[in-house]
């Protein structure tokens, strides 16, 4: 790696590590905390690196190509993983819940709007809401889920929509569990970028200008968020028509993961 590449590299860690560094004071988290964790993602990264070249990974291997000990790099591999999913699963579920309140039409009013749906009921309901598109979360914890994050209100044993774009309000872990799943995505897309051939890079663009008048910004922000959720429910429409049962799939046509995301950030000197 050429000195100038390394140069922008570091740059570019620094940058995007100065407001992850915020998050992490912001909720406690000390230096030695975050070395620990970078030098275990370096050992699984390190892993995965040496097996995608097509050799078989070993301890020596690893602590070779991250720069760690033998002894570290074991010690980390050996480690338990213990990784939280239930945070994960409940953001996942809850954006599908909702998603399939708005584009399906069993659970529409004759307007073609989200219906209010009686919480019980085989069809037409938001028990059937849920286990149609949750899987196995219990209504009632779905509507607590999505009561939390103001998305829903509950009266006489009806549930009515009151927010389309699915924002986790009950506790800092689902907040933070974002942070982890969002943001890993889009790294990873910028970095498929920097090695993939141009007929195979992902979409990857943003819209920015330095000179936006104060009184515009309520409004831009009002109307990028007016689009934006417009256009993310286009996309899940469509990817819910070409959504598979994975049960029911070969092996060797196994589904895929996809993701589309969109930001808005603003900040004044």
């Amino acid at each position: 790696m050429t000195i100038n590449v390394q140069k922008a590299l570091s740059a570019a860690v620094l940058r995007l590590l100065r407001p992850l560094v915020r998050v992490l004071l912001n909720h406690g988290m000390s230096y030695g905390s975050f070395a620990e964790l970078a030098r275990k993602a370096y050992v699984e990264e390190g892993f995965e690196h040496i097996a995608r070249s097509g050799k078989r990974p070993t301890i020596s291997s690893a602590a070779a190509v991250t720069g760690l000990t033998r002894k570290e790099t074991k010690r980390l591999r050996d480690a338990a993983e213990g990784k939280e999913v239930d945070s994960t699963q409940r953001y996942s579920r809850a954006i599908r819940v909702i998603s399939g309140w708005v584009n399906d039409e069993r659970f529409h009013d004759s307007k073609g709007e989200p219906a209010l749906l009686p919480f019980e009921g085989e069809t037409g309901s938001f028990a059937a809401l849920v286990k149609e598109f949750s899987g196995d979360i219990p209504p009632a914890a779905m509507l607590s889920v999505l009561q939390a994050s103001q998305n829903v209100t509950s009266v006489d044993g009806r549930v009515e929509l009151l927010e389309r774009a699915y924002i986790p309000m009950a506790t800092p872990v689902d907040k933070i569990d974002i942070l982890g799943a969002d943001v890993a995505e889009l790294v990873a897309t910028i970095g498929h970028n920097l090695e993939a051939p141009p007929d195979q890079r992902f979409f990857q663009r943003k819209v920015s200008n330095n000179g936006v008048s104060a009184e515009g910004l309520s409004e831009f922000r009002r109307l990028s968020n007016q689009k934006s959720q417009e256009l993310l429910e286009e996309y899940h429409s469509w990817l819910s028509q070409h959504q598979v049962d994975t049960s029911a799939v070969d092996s060797e046509e196994a589904p895929a993961y996809v993701a589309v995301g969109i930001y808005y950030f603003e900040h004044s000197d």
